[in-house]
């Protein structure tokens, strides 16, 4: 006659080994939501610095300057190498500049597009 052998399972262990695996299948969701939060993050910062370039090429174009090239002094690199000024004139006569920036990616290859930034200002040229 075989008899069983009751099974003791000590207190804390196996309940650690369990919380131990929800917390790896829990890991790639984590990461991910992470990097969603960063990207959010990184896109913000983008269009932050698309409307705030964008006033800075306003008053260049307004002072006589060009545009572009206070564009470039003000951003940095990351965004500067992708940057796209554009200048016109509003309805009312105003000077209107459009700055245009790649929203930078946290993952390498993926990209998420582009925001634009604009802004109006008088001609200023003559004003000291």
């Amino acid at each position: 006659m075989v008899m069983a052998m009751p099974v003791v399972v000590s207190g804390g262990r196996g309940e650690r080994g369990q919380a131990t695996v929800e917390f790896v299948a829990l890991l790639p969701i984590l990461a991910l939501v992470a990097l969603a939060v960063g990207q959010a993050a990184v896109a913000g910062w983008t269009v932050w610095s698309a409307s705030g370039a964008a006033r800075v090429a306003a008053r260049a174009q307004a002072l006589g300057q060009d545009p572009a090239v206070a564009v470039r002094r003000v951003l940095p690199a990351m965004l500067e190498r992708h940057a796209r000024v554009s200048v016109g004139a509003s309805a009312a006569g105003e000077g209107r500049t459009s700055v245009r920036l790649g929203v930078p990616s946290v993952v390498p290859g993926l990209r998420f597009g582009t925001v634009r930034g604009a802004a109006e200002l008088p001609d200023q040229a003559g004003v000291r």
